[in-house]
């Protein structure tokens, strides 16, 4: 007996340890020595747009797009350069001219010539620039749109690895509470087979039961780190610093309902935004294209200070400036069937954006009806989840009292009690799995809302 009173004496005493070690591993989890950060699920969020690198590249992207415009659309104004030529006339050029009726040649021109001249141009029309114009906002458009949905996907990324490691602290506690339940009862088994009242099999299966239960708990507790690893990484959060998650349970259930009568607006689909803002720059292509056959006029005024001597040392000893000024005008009379082509092009280009529209419009349905059967799924589970875990826990109660009294075999209570840990572990995975697909179909109708930055 001395020998069996041992082995009980380790169970229970491994149990312990392994509890308290599950409670350290979270309470060194949740408050990290090197910080005293806790964040709630909008502090995640909050953090993640402003930190997260995608995020942050969009909307670098979006100052390289304004940079961009602003190049495009600089040639409106004026351009002013400044050229130079130096010239020397190892041989001066011939030059005939008529003296007393008869041809006469001879050398004309200045061995050194030096021409600085200021150079100043305006366009006045340029069908291209008209073009960069209209396009110019379109493009910071379409380039806000895009980060708009980079946020999107980070709110929804951050808030399902929030969830799912919320989950696993919630299994974690539920098995907390199994390993204490069983390692009770393998005490009371223990007591009862010393007694006499029970069958060594009964302590048997009660430790077998605990170690089950020992390795789950060990086994939740260690997948704690690379959730918090997964969440750092959606949020942008540097992988070696510490932070605490922290929840109101009322609150997340309270954030359960959602009305699902609401209609679904494709444009509300930030990916929708995006293609009709690809349309409209396509149109924009288009007019260019058909436009193309406009001239282009521009102004110009050149100023020249010329300086001329056949001696080098004297070149700048006398300046001769002259300046004129003028219109420019070019207009394409053929171009080998070029603009014609870039028209046709670019209307086939627009009508490849037309079934692109209806394929989106199908995939965006899909995501909607997929979306809104898992919540209503996902719900109507959690509250079935819920009723079975009262039931469970009642059943629980009732076997273990009339175990004791010697009523019903041991068996009873380990079929109990397996079924209310099943309930609880699928309750709150029910729980989790609804807030998660309340966000999916949140997404999928396009009304997750993105903070303003």
């Amino acid at each position: 007996m001395s020998k069996i009173a041992l082995v009980v004496f380790k169970r229970v005493f491994y149990s312990t340890c392994l509890l308290s070690i599950s409670i350290v591993a979270r309470s060194q989890i949740n408050n990290p020595p090197d910080t005293a950060t806790a964040l709630t699920l909008d502090q995640c969020v909050g953090y993640a747009l402003k930190h997260e690198p995608l995020i942050n590249m969009a909307m670098v992207n979006v100052a390289i797009v304004r940079a961009t415009n602003a190049i495009n659309t600089s040639g409106w104004l004026p351009q002013v350069n400044i050229s130079g030529s130096f010239t020397h006339y190892n041989t001066l050029p011939t030059g005939f001219f008529t003296d007393s009726g008869k041809i006469v040649n001879s050398k004309t021109g200045v061995i050194n010539t030096v021409t600085p001249t200021l150079q100043v141009t305006q366009t006045i029309f340029n069908p291209a620039l008209l073009y960069a114009v209209h396009a110019a906002p379109l493009y910071v458009k379409q380039a806000r749109q895009i980060t708009d949905s980079t946020k999107i996907e980070i709110i929804a990324a951050v808030s399902k690895s929030f969830y799912s490691l919320l989950n696993t602290l919630e299994q974690i506690n539920i098995f907390k509470e199994d390993t204490a339940r069983l390692s009770k009862n393998v005490s009371d088994t223990y007591h009862q087979f010393v007694s006499g009242i029970a069958d060594k099999t009964n302590y048997d299966e009660a430790v077998i039961s605990l170690n089950n239960s020992l390795f789950s708990l060990r086994q939740a507790t260690e997948s704690v780190r690379p959730q918090y690893a997964q969440l750092k990484q959606v949020m942008g959060f540097p992988p070696l610093k510490q932070f605490n998650v922290i929840y109101d349970t009322l609150q997340m259930k309270s954030d359960i309902p959602f009305d699902t009568t609401q209609q679904l607006q494709f444009e509300k689909r930030i990916e929708y935004q995006v293609l009709q803002s690809t349309k409209q720059l396509q149109l924009q292509t288009i007019n260019y294209y058909r436009h193309a056959w406009l001239p282009t006029v521009g102004a110009f005024f050149n100023y020249e200070n010329e300086y001329e001597s056949n001696q080098f040392s004297n070149l700048f000893a006398n300046a001769y400036p002259f300046n004129y000024e003028g219109l420019t005008v070019t207009l394409p009379i053929f171009t080998g069937f070029a603009r014609t082509n870039n028209v046709r092009k670019a209307r086939l280009q627009y009508d490849l954006l037309d079934w692109q529209e209806v394929e989106l419009k199908s995939q965006i349905w899909n995501d909607y009806t997929t979306a809104i059967a898992n919540y209503k799924s996902n719900l109507y589970n959690l509250g079935i989840s819920q009723e079975n875990t009262g039931l469970a826990k009642e059943t629980y109660d009732i076997v273990q009292l009339q175990y004791l009294q010697g009523v019903v075999p041991y068996l009873n209570v380990i079929t109990a009690e397996s079924n209310l840990i099943t309930a609880e572990l699928t309750y709150e995975t029910s729980l989790f799995q609804v807030l998660s697909s309340k966000i999916d179909l949140e997404k999928a109708m396009g009304i997750i809302t993105v903070n303003p930055q």
